[in-house]
């Protein structure tokens, strides 16, 4: 099972689409590490730097729609080539969540109340984030507090997660 754990990125934006997370013109690349460099390209936040601010991050906590736009899975598979095998947001466009089930990674969705409250009182500070997968748990850690929120993942995501993906779950099921 691929590690669920790390430094966070928080993204304080809406409507993140799968052009920003990976841009169209690297789609031609058939390896996933070519598309290590490219992650974020395109995405328009201020003070953003892809190159600086997702370097040694594993987890993201963004808003809502993460993931709107055209269906790729080069978008999952850019996070995961950069360790990022961590999303959480308020929801995701409904294709981008299921690749990265399908990719053994994990797209939780936290009410909008919860994501409010991880940014007022985590972003810009040092924050890490574990999550259990058995026990449904984030444990948030910063340098001034820990505490532990609770998630729901559906029993097969959670199955395809265990497995390390599609591929992983069906060499041992069919």
């Amino acid at each position: 099972m691929k590690k669920f754990s790390g430094k966070v990125l928080f993204l304080d934006r809406s409507d993140i689409n799968t052009d920003e997370i990976i841009p169209a013109k690297y789609l031609t690349e058939i390896t996933k590490e070519a598309l290590k460099p490219y992650l974020l390209e395109d995405l328009s936040l201020p003070n953003f730097k892809n190159s600086k601010d997702v370097k040694d991050k594993a987890v993201i906590v963004t808003r809502e729609n993460f993931g709107c736009g055209s269906s790729r899975e080069h978008a999952p598979w850019a996070l995961e080539v950069n360790g990022i095998n961590v999303v959480i947001a308020e929801n995701f466009a409904r294709i981008f969540r299921q690749n990265m089930y399908n990719c053994g990674m994990l797209a939780i969705e936290l009410p909008k109340d919860k994501i409010d409250y991880l940014f007022d009182n985590y972003a810009g500070k040092d924050t890490s984030i574990e999550v259990d997968v058995e026990n449904d748990k984030i444990i948030v850690t910063s340098t001034e507090k820990s505490e532990t929120i609770g998630f729901k993942v559906g029993d097969f995501d959670k199955t395809l997660v265990k497995e390390g993906g599609w591929v992983g779950y069906a060499d041992k099921n069919y």
